[in-house]
């Protein structure tokens, strides 16, 4: 049996839509998919229509935009430094968009069996469904810690399947794949600069995380089944926040796979999914340049401002906080009146 494994990796999932498409002009089939965050709805959409999951994966693509999928608003970044919500973004755009376009109602319901695999809140161990709604599942899958909501499903909370299962390889031996082939979105491994952003921040990060657990999976499933990594993009200078460059991943991910399986698509092991710096992807070493040391008056200024930064945050809550109470009993208050 052929598995397809769907890591995730936000905006950089589109690779994942390049190697599909040279893994089909090749012949190769999946008879089981599963896949983690962003790579559970590639997943998705290969299992309801393997025939049709590239041409319109790729078009769904090609159509999102940062602001679709991570509409961030001062508001909701307010809320979520008060303390009044658990995540930074809301993720109806992305319930919207999946509703609209996937095909798949059912989990069980596809051309393919799926596993959407999920993190428990609570526990930190992966929660896999094979059954069930498919919309709730994937959105839970998708749930980037404090990024966007949890999903509560069953009676427990749910969050990004990438945080505690992100290759998910076990998941496919455990369905009996004898032949696994594992499509990872990489990492940004040639950056000029970090991110700009707190999301870009955070997702860069994440992608470090995720990445690395890749990295142990494959090097503890590789001698247990025959396990097939399409290459990662390498150098790739794109944040996993940023939707801009969706046409040049789908389309460089297409040519390396294709170039990987005239060589005999094969896995190498872990050795190519390594870490490395972006100077590595460069034809020539990077001048080592020596920084500055702050002064000591400077680090002391700076030390100030950031608990003046927190002190104040904490400030705005304590009022709020007593403006809600005092809200509350003056509600009270006429309340009791009104009864008497």
């Amino acid at each position: 049996m052929i598995a397809f494994v769907f890591p995730g990796g936000a905006s950089l999932g589109a690779v994942q839509v390049g190697m599909l498409k040279a893994l089909q002009e090749a012949g190769v089939r999946p008879n089981f998919c599963v896949g983690s965050s962003v790579g559970a709805l590639n997943a998705a959409w290969v299992a309801a229509d393997p025939t049709r999951a590239v041409a319109d994966l790729e078009e769904i693509w090609l159509g999102i935009r940062r602001a679709d999928m991570f509409p961030v608003s001062p508001m909701q970044m307010g809320l979520a430094v008060l303390g009044r919500r658990q995540y930074l973004v809301p993720s109806e755009g992305l319930r919207q968009l999946v509703s609209r376009a996937l095909p798949l109602r059912r989990l069980d319901a596809g051309g393919v069996p799926l596993a959407v695999v999920t993190t428990d809140v609570n526990t930190g161990q992966p929660v896999v469904h094979t059954s069930g709604a498919a919309i709730p599942a994937l959105m839970a899958s998708c749930a980037i810690p404090g990024i966007f909501p949890p999903v509560k499903i069953g009676g427990r909370y749910l969050m990004d399947g990438a945080i505690s299962d992100n290759a998910a390889i076990d998941v496919a031996v455990r369905a009996g794949a004898d032949r696994v082939y594992v499509l990872p979105s990489g990492y940004a491994c040639a950056l000029e600069r970090p991110p700009a952003t707190a999301l870009g921040m955070t997702l860069h990060a994440l992608s470090f995380v995720v990445h690395q657990r890749l990295i142990a999976d494959v090097g503890h499933f590789a001698d247990r089944v025959d396990l097939r990594v399409a290459p990662p993009l390498c150098p790739l200078a794109v944040s996993p926040a940023d939707f801009r460059h969706t046409p040049e991943l789908i389309a460089r991910a297409y040519q390396q796979t294709c170039a990987w399986l005239r060589s005999g698509g094969r896995s190498r092991g872990a050795e190519h999914l390594g870490f490395h710096g972006a100077h590595l992807a460069r034809p020539f070493p990077l001048p080592v340049v020596a920084q500055p040391q702050p002064s000591v008056a400077r680090m002391r200024v700076q030390r100030a401002l950031w608990h003046a930064s927190v002190e104040t945050i904490w400030a705005i809550g304590r009022a709020a906080n007593r403006a809600r109470s005092k809200s509350a009993t003056r509600t009270h208050r006429s309340h009791t009146r009104s009864m008497d």
